[in-house]
């Protein structure tokens, strides 16, 4: 019995704690427990307003009464009704306004407009910056080869058919390869046919540039373009094999880093004249099919071996699905070019070329599957020599080229600087800040 009146005692005790706790407790308004997150709703207003660009027109009209009330108006609509604001414009001394005062204010307040004469003692900001509409952004990049080389060649060849481009003319590729690349290079060329192809085989340049360690390009995806004082014996042997061993003789002598950008490298010569009566089986004329055997006989040449049949099997045939390695992702951010990162590739080449061929691995472009690479640059150096002899790029990816895979691979190899951009013009950056508060707040 004595216990059971303990317990009552302690249960009154304790209620009445709770009950007088509560009555003497000030609870905080709503909007204290949950307030408005006003830095973050200001910088948001910001940014809505100047969505259209019409927050950058605006703070570079401040003598426009119809603009400045046109703006006030658009605030007021983004706010909400019990929110209240004050805007302020500032000009941003730049260049040689600060040299020539020197001690002088970095910001020069332009106009302040506010819907209240008072925004009260809890308040946040957030500042914006914009620039004027005359100016305009520019970047340079450091040039590729610029002390030894610098010449991109893209074979832009009009009587040469291509292959596994579909959905694509070997001129479009051009186009958007000369686009994307030539700001990383001394010179680009356009080859426009074979005979100007022939002109560099031979050792002559085309414009009076660097012939030596040049990139060249092949856009006719599976198909080389042949020059007609090539199609004939001994360039003819083996379906024109011997001459993809030309080629990677050439590359060798030149120290060129050829590029294939999609499929077999070689797996076709083209020349819409002199093969005018051939075609590949699937209706494309003016091809000379040369098969796994122009790979094997590219290497050959660029090993300086004599040319003979080899029937080693250099790629696979089988659907990879390749991913872009760490190295080519990192360049998708800094040269601002984003191609899908999972590709798949059918025309994969083999490891085993490494040690067949005397190749190194300059850069993996895709991760290796199996013992196949979908993607990379192979540098040849010859036995005993640390020195680079010329450079394959096979990207064995499947019928459709993508030119940004091209161009990543070749920046990612090369990794040209690109410098700091800069403003064309001096004092035409303003800074927008916009302070918030609560109506009825202290």
């Amino acid at each position: 019995m004595i216990r059971t009146i303990e317990v009552l005692f302690v249960i009154i005790i304790i209620a009445s704690s709770i009950i007088a706790t509560s009555y003497f407790t000030v609870l905080p308004p709503p909007r204290e427990v949950s307030p408005i997150n006003l830095r973050r709703l200001s910088f948001t207003t910001l940014q809505m307003l100047d969505s259209n660009y019409d927050l950058s027109r605006a703070v570079f009209e401040t003598d426009n009464p119809s603009v400045l009330h046109g703006l006030q108006v658009a605030i007021s609509a983004s706010l909400p009704p019990n929110v209240i604001y004050n805007l302020t414009i500032y000009d941003v001394n730049q260049g040689d306004s600060l040299e020539t005062n020197v001690g002088g204010d970095l910001y020069n307040k332009k106009i302040s407009i506010s819907n209240a004469e008072n925004l009260g003692v809890t308040t946040d900001v957030s500042t914006y910056t914009v620039a004027s509409s005359n100016v305009t952004f520019n970047f340079t990049p450091e040039k590729i080869g610029q002390q030894n080389g610098g010449t991109l060649y893209i074979l832009n060849c009009s009587d040469s058919n291509g292959w596994w481009i579909t959905g694509y003319t070997t001129q479009s590729l051009a186009q958007d390869l000369n686009n994307l690349l030539s700001p990383y290079f001394v010179n680009t060329i356009m080859v426009q046919n074979t005979s100007q192809f022939a002109t560099i085989l031979n050792g002559t340049s085309i414009q009076g540039e660097n012939l030596r360690n040049a990139v060249v390009i092949n856009t006719c995806g599976e198909a080389v373009p042949i020059p007609t004082a090539y199609c004939k014996s001994p360039y003819s042997v083996d379906s024109y094999a011997n001459y993809s061993c030309f080629l990677g003789r050439r590359v060798n002598m030149y120290n060129w880093t050829w590029a294939s950008i999609v499929g077999y490298p070689f797996y076709y010569v083209s020349n819409t004249a002199n093969f005018s009566s051939q075609q590949n089986a699937w209706g494309i004329y003016g091809m000379q099919q040369t098969g796994q055997g122009g790979s094997r006989a590219f290497l050959q040449g660029l090993d300086s071996q004599t040319y003979h049949t080899d029937t080693t099997n250099v790629t696979d045939s089988k659907d990879k699905h390749a991913s872009l390695g760490q190295t080519a992702i990192e360049a998708c951010n800094y040269y601002g070019i984003y191609p899908s990162t999972y590709q798949t590739a059918t025309r994969a080449l083999g490891n085993t070329i490494l040690q067949s061929y005397n190749l190194t691995l300059g850069l993996s472009i895709f991760n290796p599957v199996g013992n196949y690479y979908p993607g990379a640059i192979y540098n040849h150096k010859a036995t005993g020599s640390a020195n680079i002899t010329g450079s394959l790029l096979a990207l064995g990816l499947t019928r459709t080229p993508d030119i940004r895979i091209t161009g990543l691979s070749i920046l990612s190899y090369y990794h040209p600087r690109v410098y700091a951009s800069e403003y064309n013009a001096t004092g035409t950056s303003r800074i927008a800040v916009l302070q918030l508060g609560m109506a009825g707040g202290n």
